[in-house]
């Protein structure tokens, strides 16, 4: 999301000290946004660019509504780049994060034999919005999660646990289908899901001691639970995407994974914005079948695993019903924010 606001109205050239004309750079454009990287470009008018040595540039988050501009002859606390061909890349100077509003505005500036700089007045300001990670970063974040995964334990059910309300909704008012929601805002601040892909949440944890899901939730006292096997959402036909690893200041850290049946509206959306996993083999959810046909499934033992199932799913598949432990709150994972400190589970292009 790029756009332009508050032009300035400065003139295309103006005196700077010892009488040294600068051109004000105009009409400022960014180009090829990542999500920790952009190009920047401007037009500048032909009478003084040969003095020009430097530029000046000054980025600040979009909330950030305090100025925090040079000034002349002030100790320069924003980014003095030297005078180079545009479009200039600005990368990682200020370990830009995310899908993160920033705005951004420069100025021309000649550096002077005593060390200072005489400067242009400041172009109009820029805003624009970094992007999501690519595919190369949740790699990078996938390679995390994979070192710490530990090893596959057994199951066999998927479940889903809320309000008594949800259900009850589910039944009255959408056929008895639980259907699929869109992604809140939790976790890594860079995932392509958060706020754009569409699914039902599920678990499938268990106990290591009973081999059984938990009977505590941070979601809701009832649960959703298919009695049979768990290939009802999770078979040859299902493909397998990471989509995230984060922690919230906790010990625990928790891993994404949406299930995607081949050639549905999920499955088009994570091709190529997620990184594909081998469903009989890989360290977080596995399917896989066994000699005498059926199929055997597994789950990484020392992340929390949170499944996003991209298909509607109907109620008369399985059960609901209360649970018997308590509901753990401090757990949820809604809307929560991931921990930018944490070694384990940040990359170096942001949170």
């Amino acid at each position: 999301c790029i756009l332009s606001t508050d032009h300035q109205g400065a003139s295309p050239l103006v005196s700077a000290d010892g009488g040294i004309e600068l051109p004000v750079p105009q009409r400022t454009w960014i180009s090829n946004v990542t999500c920790d990287s952009f190009h920047i470009s401007w037009d500048m008018d032909g009478r003084g660019r040969e003095r020009i040595s430097h530029y000046f540039i000054d980025l600040n988050k979009k909330e950030n509504k305090k100025e925090n501009k040079f000034k002349h002859k002030d100790v320069p606390t924003k980014l003095v780049a030297k005078a180079v061909p545009l479009p200039m890349t600005v990368r990682g100077h200020w370990f830009l994060s995310p899908r993160t509003e920033y705005t951004v505005s420069v100025q021309t500036a000649a550096k002077q034999p005593d060390g200072d700089y005489a400067v242009s007045e400041w172009s109009e300001i820029i805003e624009f919005c970094t992007a999501d990670y690519s595919t190369v970063h949740l790699n990078q974040l996938l390679q995390k999660a994979e070192a710490i995964a530990g090893r596959m334990l057994p199951f066999t059910v998927f479940y889903r646990n809320q309000q008594k309300d949800y259900f009850q909704q589910a039944r009255c008012v959408c056929c008895r289908f639980m259907l699929p929601a869109l992604k809140d805002d939790s976790g890594s601040n860079g995932s392509p899901i958060s706020g754009k892909l569409e699914g039902v949440f599920f678990s499938c944890s268990t106990e290591f001691n009973t081999g059984k899901p938990p009977q505590d939730s941070p979601y809701g006292p009832f649960r959703f639970q298919v009695p049979t096997t768990a290939d009802v959402l999770f078979n040859q036909n299902t493909n397998v995407y990471f989509g995230d690893f984060y922690c919230m200041y906790t010990s625990y850290h928790y891993v994404i994974l949406v299930l995607a049946p081949a050639g549905s509206v999920g499955d088009a959306f994570c091709k190529g914005r997620l990184p594909a996993l081998n469903r009989s083999d890989n360290r977080f959810l596995s399917c896989a079948e066994e000699e005498d046909g059926l199929l055997s499934f597994r789950h990484a033992q020392d992340v929390i695993l949170e499944v996003i199932y991209t298909e509607p799913v109907d109620l008369s598949l399985g059960t609901v019903a209360p649970i018997s432990g308590q509901q753990l709150m401090s757990q949820s994972t809604v809307n929560a924010k991931k921990d930018p400190s944490c070694k384990i589970c940040n990359i170096s292009v942001g949170r």
